[in-house]
């Protein structure tokens, strides 16, 4: 029989861990909290990745921003993406209040306001460090997945990556790809046809068209130089606490290709730079994706591919990735399977498809015999949810319907004085917010087929010149005089027939003396 004792031995059973951990809360009974049955995060598998889910105003953005908080504390730096724009307050301090209180009298916990080492990111240069990265940081195979492409006009991409290598054009914006697609589909088609092959005129217009979308959506804003540095986003503060990276996109809600664009070139660029590192006491660094469901619902299946792959995969770096969304079921069946912690926040039942998808959320949990988790999902309280998680050997903890600490730091957003106020001190915004426009393939195909065009105009006025006779002399002029040339013939004739008189041979013109002559 379920008793208090027992659910106080099996829950300081199940989360009592080796090792650094940290307390997010305490297990409530029959609505009640017990102090007792503390519950906490173990860092050792918080690369294990997680999920936390909710209906919209159960606190799940709050529990986010909780957590990201001890992980600071524990020196694990931290990035979220935030969607909302409401993450922002994490640097600032927070502000104590009756309800607070309340909370932290019943977790036996002491509140304590703080700020926390921030940085706010931007992909569109706007309040915050400008991300960016070069088009040759994509590489083929990234950007043929972002684009949509098929194997052959993904073909045509990895032939202009590989002549750009070869000679030597840089490949920083999208304005230099779309240079170079230009290029090889007029002037330059004889030229890459002798060494690459033939090439599609359909496959690079529906490339261009495919890029001038995604231009559309502002990835020029994202796409040049200086591209982010991911090492920069594991920076520890002067006082020993990780760096909280808050990447703002509240103006790309609308703009799922651009999102996807960084999404896949961030993961793809840590899981490439970051060295295989095993177990470790914690992780090197922590991803929280807010509002997840709306990149999967936008993303494309490059992206969604991407993500499946690099969470089964970047464990091993010590990189741990969590999604913050309304329901469990936003998230694929295959990315859902790899996530060890699970933090669930109340759903709503307003109709029988949200009963059937609650029933099907539970079935997700371990079993329990001290609740009914198809009826507790729907009567969560705010800030209170079903906890689990993996142990260090890899065992899923007992299911504990917890009362969760509130955030330390504010639980608002920043004023646009207090963003002015980070960014100003900020050396991230020093170091990348200053554009650069290196000389690349856009200025040295325009600068090649300027020089071309000079040198065709210089040859064709060369050869006007060459077939042109020269202006003709006074003395030429005269000589070719037509009526001149008459008196010249007549006098001419005259002279000579004057000559041979004189040496007795001229005389009377005869037609026998005509002919022998």
């Amino acid at each position: 029989m379920a008793t208090k004792e027992t659910f106080i031995q099996s829950i300081n059973d199940g989360y009592h861990f080796k090792g650094e951990s940290v307390k997010i809360g305490a297990a409530m009974l029959n609505g009640e909290v017990v102090p007792e049955a503390g519950i906490f995060l173990p860092l050792k598998t918080m690369n294990r990745h997680g999920l936390i889910a909710g209906a919209t105003g159960t606190g799940k953005t709050k529990t986010l921003q909780m957590i990201s908080e001890y992980l600071s504390d524990a020196s694990v730096p931290v990035l979220v993406m935030d969607i909302k724009g409401d993450l922002s307050g994490i640097a600032a301090m927070g502000a104590e209040n009756d309800k607070l209180k309340e909370r932290y009298q019943k977790l036996t916990m002491e509140y304590k306001p703080a700020v926390f080492p921030a940085e706010l990111l931007t992909l569109t240069g706007k309040n915050g460090v400008h991300l960016r990265a070069t088009v040759s940081e994509f590489g083929p195979v990234l950007l043929s997945k972002i684009l949509e492409l098929n194997d052959t006009q993904g073909g045509v991409v990895a032939m202009i990556f590989k002549y750009c290598d070869d000679t030597k054009l840089p490949l920083l914006d999208l304005k230099d790809f779309i240079k170079v697609l230009q290029y090889i589909g007029d002037e330059g088609k004889a030229e890459l046809q002798k060494t690459y092959g033939n090439i599609s005129t359909t496959s690079t217009g529906t490339i261009l068209r495919k890029v001038i979308e995604l231009q559309q959506q502002g990835a020029d804003v994202f796409f040049g130089e200086r591209s982010f540095e991911v090492d920069d986003l594991m920076r520890i503060s002067d006082d020993g606490r990780g760096m909280i990276s808050v990447l703002r996109v509240t103006d790309l809600q609308d703009k799922p290709k651009l999102f996807s664009t960084f999404m896949l070139q961030m993961l793809a660029e840590l899981y490439a730079s970051s060295p295989e590192e095993g177990d470790l006491d914690k992780p090197k660094l922590v991803i929280f994706i807010d509002e997840a469901h709306l990149i999967f619902q936008d993303a494309s299946s490059a992206l969604l591919q991407q993500i499946e792959t690099m969470v089964k995969l970047i464990r091993s770096k010590g990189i741990g990735i969590f999604f913050c969304t309304q329901n469990p079921m936003d998230v694929p069946a295959s990315v859902l399977a790899q996530l060890g912690l699970k933090i669930q926040h109340a759903l709503r039942a307003f109709t029988a498809a949200d009963r059937k998808l609650i029933k099907q959320t539970a079935e997700n949990y371990p079993e329990t015999e001290f609740y009914k988790t198809e009826d507790l999902i729907t009567q969560l309280g705010i800030g209170e949810a079903l906890v689990t998680m993996l142990n260090e050997k890899g065992i899923p903890t007992p299911l504990a319907h917890t009362f969760l600490a509130s955030p330390r730091s504010r639980m608002d957003i920043l004023t646009p004085a207090e963003i002015d106020a980070i960014n100003t001190r900020s050396k991230m915004v020093a170091k990348y917010n200053q554009a650069i426009d290196s000389e690349s393939a856009y200025e040295i195909l325009t600068a090649k087929l300027q020089e071309a065009a000079e040198k065709s105009q210089d040859t064709d006025t060369g050869t006007t010149k060459r077939t042109q006779k020269p202006e003709p002399t006074t003395l030429e002029k005269i000589e070719n005089n037509s009526i001149v040339k008459s008196m010249a013939r007549t006098a001419g004739n005259t002279i000579v027939r004057s000559l041979l008189g004189a040496l007795g041979l001229g005389g009377r013109t005869t037609k026998k003396s005509t002919s022998w002559f």
